[in-house]
């Protein structure tokens, strides 16, 4: 016989337990020789004896813990693969320059086709999400909890922005129209607005009352959010506008198209005020750069520091846009001239947002990854694999340190920063 290798008082327990679950199992003839062989002649664990389902309890106990040490594990090659890759580390642990790191904290899966744009709350810990499945859904974005599906387009909903307060909450489709909801009434529908002649591709708040929208139909178009009244429509692009942004003073709008051109626009005469191009394909989006980065790049491309930099002077000042040539341009709003491309991405560049210290850029691509660049050197800082399919969409929460991404796999990822 061989050496014990349990103590004696733990051998006994163990016994128990084992005789237990076979009486419990209905195992009569092997509980019976079990208990002769070990001595254990008569024993029956009560409803409330510790060992009565002791054993399942330990089974289960240590399934849990294989499966956690198996998370861990995970997450710890993933933790090492970030280092070995250079990844960023925060050197002053400030948590306004926090960049998201994997694995994704969350996973959210309600919607049934691609997810085309992620819009955090202005003001609150929630997440818009839009999809091809017509619907708009809200998420709490700190719990991952689904709270509300948002129905009433009947073609796919293409991008959607929240105001400045977080009252109102816009959305355009392919149906032809937006549709402004109303946060506070429970997300209720409010008004509709109809003009566009094909798919709505983009839309953003230009102020606190009036919206722009972007067009299949080659046009933008500017809308009273009070009345739902077009007040002036855009023409110029020869091809689809997918994409569009206001600058912060709300005067000046960007846009980017199929034509493979980005156009800048006076909002109050309409008047095309500049034609960028240098992209060699499609331009999927185009967007203001907030002031935060106006140092970072002023270095990056050696031009002069600003004083206004940091004042309402330097609104609409540079445009970063993302084309399906694979790159990031960086344009000069006044003089139209190319100031620097990023180069790295492997497919399509999808969207980007800048991150709210203004140092890095945080951008998303076909190529299934989310890159993060430093503004002052140009440099790509780390790559992380978003998602299993193309990777749509990005949004950073100016609430809390979370990034949010999008997909063709129908997911949403939630990414906390450290």
């Amino acid at each position: 016989m061989s050496e014990h290798i349990l103590p004696e008082r733990q051998l006994k327990e163990l016994q128990k337990a084992v005789l237990d679950f076979m009486q419990t199992q209905g195992y009569s003839a092997s509980a019976e020789a079990f208990a002769r062989e070990t001595g254990n002649e008569g024993f029956v664990a009560a409803a409330n004896d510790r060992h009565h389902n002791l054993l399942a309890k330990k089974w289960t106990s240590v399934i849990r813990l294989q499966r956690k040490i198996m998370e861990l594990e995970t997450r710890l090659s993933a933790l090492q693969d970030e280092v070995n890759s250079g990844a960023v580390r925060r050197t002053n642990g400030k948590p306004a320059e926090w960049l998201p790191r994997p694995p994704a904290r969350l996973t959210l899966a309600q919607h049934r086709a691609p997810v085309t744009s992620v819009r955090f709350h202005p003001q609150y810990t929630v997440l818009a999400t839009a999809s091809e499945d017509m619907t708009v859904k809200i998420w709490d974005s700190e719990s991952g909890d689904f709270e509300r599906t948002l129905k009433g387009h009947t073609k796919s909903v293409q991008d959607m922005a929240f105001d400045a307060k977080g009252s109102v909450l816009v959305t355009c489709s392919a149906d032809l129209t937006l549709r402004v909801w109303d946060v506070a009434d429970e997300y209720k529908c409010v008004r509709t607005l109809h003009g566009h002649d094909h798919c709505v591709s983009a839309v953003c708040f230009v102020g606190p009352d009036k919206l722009a929208s972007a067009s299949r139909d080659k046009t933008v178009k500017l809308w009273e959010l009070a009345t739902g009244f077009c007040v002036k429509t855009f023409a110029g692009h020869a091809d689809w506008v997918r994409g569009l942004d206001a600058s912060p003073d709300a005067r000046m709008l960007c846009t980017a198209s199929n034509d493979q051109s980005v156009r800048l626009w006076d909002v109050a005469s309409g008047e095309c005020k500049g034609d960028l191009r240098a992209h060699e394909n499609v331009v999927e989006v185009a967007k203001f750069v907030p002031a935060a980065a106006h140092p970072f790049l002023r270095r990056l491309v050696g031009l002069p520091p600003s004083k206004s930099d940091a004042s309402d002077d330097a609104a609409g000042q540079f445009v970063i846009s993302g084309s399906r040539d694979k790159t990031l341009r960086v344009w000069d709003c006044a003089s139209l001239q190319l100031l620097h491309t990023f180069v790295g991405h492997d497919d399509w560049v999808r969207d980007f947002v800048v991150h709210p210290s203004g140092k890095t850029l945080i951008s998303v691509s076909d190529d299934k990854t989310m890159r993060i660049w430093d503004l002052l050197t140009g440099r790509c800082l780390k790559s992380i694999d978003a998602s299993e399919h193309f990777t749509t969409c990005v949004d950073f929460s100016n609430v809390s340190p979370c990034v949010a991404t999008g997909s063709v796999s129908t997911e949403v990822q939630l990414w906390a920063c450290r």
